[in-house]
């Protein structure tokens, strides 16, 4: 543990595109937890960066890695968390699960890996205190969490009597009692079909009950952001994932509206009309990636090896656990929100997971502005977290991804255009898609600019290096990760531990539910209390007061 208050990073080459540096050879300043312009060199500990590259730390942008499906998660997954995932001293230690580890190894591996932000997606209203409770027991990182809102019957109700101010009054309302960031949709419409044992696939079909499209959900959603001001987009699941065809429902949406962060769009990606004659349309979406401004995405990268998927897209749990046979866990949450955990295993040898699995490098390739694209693995669904370092070297390597091609099955060169992309990113790219980028596109300042916390990260790697192996060494264990001033990671081990930041939103709104909330909570099974979260939940509390943006 450093007890000194000054650091100084050395002759790093540095990026911080934010502010204009692009892998320029300069020393990073640190002074009671902030970058700062002057420190007392006697007094201040030295890190020599010397012919390593320093940057802002991580800000992963989707991770299911808190909360009740998560918790379930666990429970579900005996056999997961008997893997031996954590090597230290040339020695694995086991006890933890490897698709869903513990809250404790979560903030590790995070800080290992050089993260210091991440973004936990999908809350369920009536979940919030559980999913506080869990961030309170994730060391390190600072966390968001996004509200569940797009299968919400009261909020449903409001849009199909047309009462559009009632939806703004509501979201604002749910979000301050949550202490939540954002809106996230999942399959909007779809779970809430589920009820009645259906789903929608298209953004013009109607729900069962109430009548209404995924696309006047979405709209609804759009503008209520707007109104409130919220500093992050509606973070969209799209309808009909996971399937044939899927591309169709993504390429409708996308052009459809904006603004929009739709995640793991590699689950949308996919053409043909049955698993026979699945395909890649990548290609196709990237496009209107390239040309919508208000679009971003994230990957979803597949990671071939033995994972657990949970979604609140109830439909397609179901789907999957009927296609693998393996076990399956279905989830309701009071009317607002459900959900599904199947174990899963893709397969270098399957060619449906061959094609997934280059459809994920595809976008990030074929994608050409790397604030529009991040990079995830929607964890764990198509793979744990701790893969990023390899993704990150698929991407800068175009001969270690020809190698690990050549070991799928024939589906991925055949019926992808991954095989005709040379492409191959920079160091800069990378730190965009990873930090930079989700950073900016959450609404939050992570440059190395004076005045802002010192989250920093230093890799062992020459930015001249494209070698795989030591780029997917480089970013699998930082040679330095500081956080907040404080150095967490030295050398690829722990040396500091505390509580991170949770940022929420606290929109306000002129109208006043009042006597409504109460009268409509009389014939429900909990009470508006139900949904407080004290601020006890949030030790370390960043108020993002949006109404003054």
């Amino acid at each position: 543990m450093n007890s000194k208050n000054e650091i100084i990073i050395r002759n790093g080459m540095v990026y911080d595109p934010e502010n204009g540096v692009h892998g320029e050879e300069k020393d990073i300043l640190v002074k009671n937890g902030k970058i700062v312009d002057k420190v007392n060199e006697k007094k201040a500990e030295i890190i020599d960066a010397s012919g390593k590259i320093v940057m802002a730390a991580g800000v992963d942008i989707h991770s299911h890695f808190a909360g009740g499906k998560v918790n379930i998660g666990r429970m579900f997954r005996p056999e997961d968390s008997l893997r031996m995932i954590i090597k230290r001293e040339g020695r694995f230690r086991s006890g933890t699960g490897l698709s869903v580890p513990s809250t404790f190894i979560t903030g590790y591996i995070y800080a290992k890996m050089g993260y210091s932000t991440v973004v936990e997606p999908a809350v369920p209203p009536l979940k919030a205190i559980h999913t506080h409770d869990e961030f309170i027991d994730t060391p390190i990182i600072d966390k968001l969490g996004l509200l569940l809102l797009g299968n919400n019957q009261q909020l449903l109700e409001f849009l199909a009597d047309g009462r559009k101010e009632m939806c703004h009054s509501w979201i604002a309302w749910m979000l301050s009692r949550t202490k939540t960031y954002g809106i996230k949709a999942v399959n909007p419409g779809g779970t809430f079909a589920w009820g009645w044992g259906k789903n929608v696939y298209s953004i013009k079909d109607k729900d069962p009950y109430f009548g209404i499209s995924p696309a006047e959900i979405i709209k609804m959603l759009i503008d209520c952001n707007k109104e409130l001001k919220l500093p992050h987009p509606v973070h969209l699941h799209l309808n009909s994932i996971g399937i044939p065809g899927s591309y169709e429902a993504a390429e409708e949406t996308m052009n459809f509206i904006e603004p929009l962060h739709i995640t793991h769009l590699q689950f949308s990606s996919y053409g043909g009309d049955s698993w026979k004659t699945f395909c890649s349309e990548a290609e196709k979406l990237a496009g209107i990636v390239n040309k919508r401004k208000g679009i971003t995405i994230d990957v979803g990268q597949i990671v071939f090896g033995d994972t657990t998927t949970m979604t609140a897209d109830s439909p397609f749990e179901y789907s999957l656990g009927t296609l693998t046979h393996l076990k399956w866990n279905n989830i309701d949450v009071e009317d607002e929100t459900g959900g599904g955990i199947v174990p899963y295993v893709y397969g270098r040898k399957s060619g449906v997971n061959a094609v997934q699995w280059a459809i994920g490098l595809e976008l990030a390739l074929h994608i050409k502005d790397p604030y529009k694209v991040f990079l995830t693995t929607d964890h764990p669904n198509a793979g744990p977290f701790i893969y990023y370092p390899r993704i990150i070297a698929w991407l800068m390597n175009r001969k270690f991804r020809q190698k690990s091609m050549k070991k799928c099955h024939r589906w991925a060169s055949e019926r992808t255009t991954l095989p005709s992309i040379d492409r191959e990113l920079t160091i800069e790219e990378i730190s965009i898609m990873t930090r930079y980028g989700t950073a900016k596109r959450l609404g939050i300042d992570c440059s190395l600019s004076e005045g802002n916390d010192a989250n920093i990260v230093v890799y062992d790697l020459n930015p001249e290096e494209n070698n795989a192996e030591k780029i997917e060494k480089a970013f699998s264990s930082a040679y330095c990760t500081i956080k907040e001033g404080k150095i967490v990671v030295k050398r690829g081990k722990m040396h500091d531990e505390f509580k991170g930041k949770t940022y929420w939103v606290n929109p306000k709104v002129e109208d006043d539910l009042g006597e409504e909330i109460e009268e409509r909570f009389l014939y429900y099974t909990v009470t508006p209390e139900n949904y407080n979260v004290d601020m006890y939940y949030l030790p370390r509390s960043v108020e993002v007061l949006s109404m003054k943006k």
